[in-house]
């Protein structure tokens, strides 16, 4: 049965929330998710604007689900399916035309999941847990690409068993993304490589982490004017983020910042978090973050000021995305583990919320 049964979806012009009838809403006033997954959300993905009358939203979890909702123009979300790994789901993308879904799961395999059918079949093998997974589409192929934490990256033919090219990566694979022509990697030992994804995907140039620590989120920016995918966001565990151009024209167009962090409560000192997720807005140019200290900030890196801080949440902020108007953020509330097993409360729930975004995001007057 197909999932695809939707009615009125979300248009820019709706006031968000305002005829929802039994909808939760929090501190900031946004709209609940409902039927949240069980445990850590780690990824949520919002359906591509190739389905321009409806929105959908998916999100992988530890709970070894992947679920998808219907977004209706009121904010209610409808859970339309759900789909099982037998490990942690780590990652989900969409096919350009919003008849698929990807997951890649800690059991070491990634799934394409029909949701004209409601069928998943596997579609990748590692040797380890697949940390990310990407649909390319590119004018002479189509493929799925999966990175690994068996220090490998794979790119697969949905119809074969066996991946039609797989790299040897310096390290495991941390995080990915995927912007064509464009992909970048980031791995342990803080390594970053940038892939150009023309005819076939092949290396194009390795770069020193701009970042002292660990990297744990990327996320491709364009160009406003060409369109074309030109830099990345690279999020760290030490609450840095920095902004890179792959040819910048100025030596000081690469820059880092610093955010999700707060003054503590001994000899001035800060507390810091780790950045969990960067999403950029997809009319705007500007980009959100998710942090361990349980709060959202909205950017302007051309301006490099901040336009907005969330209110704390009590849990941290595992994952967010924009859709594709630009008009809803989703963002997830879950245990990251990043206080340890003593940090864990077992009465704070997952949660995913909405919010209606458009005008927060529009880029500052400030010039930098």
């Amino acid at each position: 049965m197909s999932i695809f049964g939707g009615s009125n979806s979300f248009n820019q012009s709706s006031v968000f929330g305002a005829t929802a009838t039994n909808t939760k809403y929090n501190a900031m006033s946004d709209i609940e998710v409902a039927s949240p997954p069980d445990d850590s959300v780690s990824c949520v993905k919002f359906s591509p604007g190739t389905l321009p009358s409806l929105t959908f939203l998916v999100a992988g979890s530890w709970d070894h689900n992947v679920r998808c909702w219907e977004v209706q123009q009121s904010g209610q979300t409808i859970p339309k399916a759900q789909q099982t790994h037998q490990g942690p789901v780590l990652d989900v993308d969409w096919s350009d035309d919003g008849t698929k879904v990807f997951t890649a799961s800690c059991d070491k395999t990634a799934k394409m999941w029909d949701l004209n059918s409601n069928q998943a079949i596997q579609i990748a093998q590692h040797d380890a847990p697949i940390k990310t997974v990407h649909w390319i589409k590119a004018p002479n192929y189509s493929c799925v690409m999966t990175g690994s934490w068996d220090k490998t990256l794979k790119f697969w033919d949905t119809r074969s068993s066996n991946p039609i090219l797989s790299i040897q990566l310096p390290e495991r694979c941390y995080c990915a993304d995927v912007r064509y022509p464009m992909a970048v990697v980031g791995t342990a030992g803080r390594g970053l490589i940038i892939y150009q994804l023309e005819n076939q995907p092949q290396e194009f140039k390795r770069i020193e982490s701009p970042l002292k620590y660990q990297h744990r989120c990327v996320s491709i920016f364009h160009d406003k004017k060409t369109n074309a995918p030109t830099g990345f966001a690279l999020g760290s565990i030490e609450g840095r983020v920095a902004i890179h151009y792959v040819n910048p024209t100025s030596p000081k167009d690469n820059f880092t910042f610093k955010c999700h962090r707060a003054n503590g409560t001994t000899n001035g000192m800060q507390d810091i978090f780790a950045v969990n997720d960067i999403s950029f807005h997809p009319a705007h140019g500007t980009l959100s973050t998710v942090g361990s200290d349980g709060r959202f900030s909205f950017w302007d890196k051309d301006a490099r000021t901040k336009l907005k801080t969330s209110e704390q949440f009590d849990l941290p902020l595992t994952s967010c995305n924009f859709n594709a108007q630009g008009n809803i953020f989703a963002y997830a509330t879950s245990y990251d583990w990043s206080k340890g097993h003593e940090g864990f409360d077992t009465n704070l729930k997952p949660h995913i919320f909405l919010r209606s975004c458009f005008d927060e995001l529009k880029p500052s007057m400030k010039k930098s």
